[in-house]
């Protein structure tokens, strides 16, 4: 039986019951000339507006409600259960209604990783991270606008590494935060675990958005959780206070480090890129 099973796993790759797409084109000049793929740069933007609109309104409003200096409760408000659970929240509504448009990415960090992994164009990432950053800027300017004197008050959402933290701490959680949402992101999204797997269906956005929330149960009182560079930018340019910008650069570097660690593990770890490419290699005969 054992034999059977490893005489199938080392069966040709014509016989896998699954097609892995494509890799995409390092650049691919035609995207440019197609509306679908505007069309998915708007949906980048539109979904990262409304994922820093919701979330940080939720954290401003929280810390109103507990400020108890101001008529507030210890007590009161969300807490940072309530917090995690309207990122992680908001993840699985939005991933799961940009996915068939633009891929529902919503986070430089998961282009990043997913460009890496050839899954995406090199113009496709830079410009979903251009979309995602500017929709960052303007969901928190909306709750500026909304709640300004709140906003100024509480920290506009903006993140930084809180007291009683090293810089390598921080750096740590954001980089191992980042590889749980990118590896998670990979799994859900694998077509080799739809095939396998189809009498468990799984919806892809489920898991992703349990990954934020947990994610965020364990960073929020390090970094006020970040795993987003595109969140952390658009909070610290409409706050625009010296210590998010002090830290900020964590909050870019600690979340490519960790896509890119998760795209390198799932793709060449998990799914054997490496050996399968050099088993290619070796059956090829020389020239």
């Amino acid at each position: 039986m054992a034999k059977d099973v490893e005489v199938a796993e080392r069966g040709s790759f014509s016989s896998k019951d699954y097609h892995d797409p494509p890799p995409a084109p390092l650049i691919d000049a035609e995207e440019l000339t197609k509306w679908s793929f505007y069309r998915a740069v708007i949906a980048e933007f539109i979904a990262t507006l409304l994922f820093l609109y919701i979330t940080v309104l939720t954290v401003i409003g929280y810390k109103v409600q507990s400020d108890v200096k101001n008529g507030g409760d210890d007590c009161g408000g969300v807490g940072i259960l309530g917090i995690a659970w309207a990122f992680g929240g908001m993840i699985f509504i939005l991933v799961y209604c940009t996915a068939g448009i633009s891929g529902g990415h919503i986070n430089p960090a998961v282009t990043f990783g997913l460009f890496l992994a050839r899954k995406v164009s090199l113009i496709r990432a830079i410009l979903y991270m251009v979309a995602q950053c500017l929709g960052a800027i303007c969901g928190v300017g909306l709750v500026k606008a909304f709640q300004k004197s709140h906003y100024n008050k509480y920290g506009g959402g903006a993140n930084s590494l809180n007291d009683g933290y090293s810089t390598g701490t921080g750096l740590g959680a954001e980089i191992i935060g980042t590889f749980v949402l990118v590896y998670t992101v990979f799994s859900a999204t694998d077509p080799k675990r739809s095939a396998r797997d189809s009498h468990v269906p799984v919806l892809a956005p489920l898991p992703i958005g349990f990954a934020v929330f947990m994610v965020h149960l364990a960073t929020i009182p390090v970094t006020g959780t970040g795993i987003n560079p595109a969140r952390s930018f658009g909070a610290a340019v409409i706050f625009n206070q010296s210590k998010p910008w002090d830290d900020h650069w964590i909050f870019w570097v600690g979340p490519f480090i960790g896509a890119a660690i998760a795209a390198f593990y799932h793709q060449f770890i998990l799914r054997a890129g490496a050996v399968k490419a050099l088993g290619s290699f070796r059956s090829n005969p020389t020239v």
